[in-house]
């Protein structure tokens, strides 16, 4: 599903973000991208969601190349690619219909199709009857369930989460974790960057630890 062949990435600095990065995450699976801040966590999954190109080596998302994919197929293959961020990144004067129902509105999806698909995913994750709020009336929990149905509207192949609970309690933690692990379970690969050492303590899932760009 995700290869990655001896990627580096630079931003100009004297510290690469990414060195000599080499792995592979196969479909299906529950991955755990851990290291302290500055590891290179963020611009790994960056890269995965073709946010940032690697300086060199190369990256196989799905059978795609990403260094040599063209504009046009990195569109599609976002579309089937989530991305939940730490701070939501919501729109705070949408509603939470809107926020959702963005992607499918982007591609062209008729009204009908949108209406359905937003009103399933919203209640697949205990969201029913909040589609007429908007992100400052929802409390952290809801605003970070609120952005994993925008990032799984398209039923993505891949969901990639940067730092998902940074800014929630353990007991949200807790539930955004089992909400990941749920849509998991539905065949989707799911990668978790974190810092949180409590959330590893126990798993079973794989883990792979990032120090200063390299894989440790």
């Amino acid at each position: 599903m995700i290869q990655f062949f001896h990627v580096y990435k630079s931003f100009g600095s004297e510290n690469p973000a990414l060195i000599d990065v080499s792995l592979t995450i196969e479909k299906g699976e529950f991955v755990f991208v851990t290291g302290p801040s500055g590891a290179g966590k963020t611009t790994l999954l960056k890269i995965i969601f073709c946010a940032e190109r690697p300086t060199s080596g190369y990256v196989l998302v799905n059978g795609r190349n990403l260094t040599r994919i063209k504009d046009k197929e990195l569109s599609l293959l976002r579309r089937r690619t989530g991305m939940v961020f730490q701070d939501f990144k919501l729109l705070p004067n949408r509603t939470v219909f809107e926020n959702v129902a963005l992607a499918l509105e982007i591609m062209g999806a008729p009204f009908s199709v949108i209406r359905k698909r937003v009103h399933q995913t919203l209640k697949y994750l205990d969201l029913g009857g909040k589609e007429d709020y908007r992100p400052p009336q929802l409390s952290g929990g809801e605003q970070q369930r609120v952005a994993i149905a925008r990032a799984i509207i398209n039923s993505p192949l891949i969901l990639l989460a940067d730092e998902p609970t940074g800014n929630l309690d353990q007991d949200l933690t807790v539930e955004i974790m089992a909400l990941l692990k749920r849509i998991h379970i539905r065949g989707t690969t799911v990668i978790v960057a974190t810092h949180n050492q409590e959330l590893l303590k126990g798993t079973r899932r794989r883990v792979v630890t990032l120090n200063k760009g390299r894989v440790a």
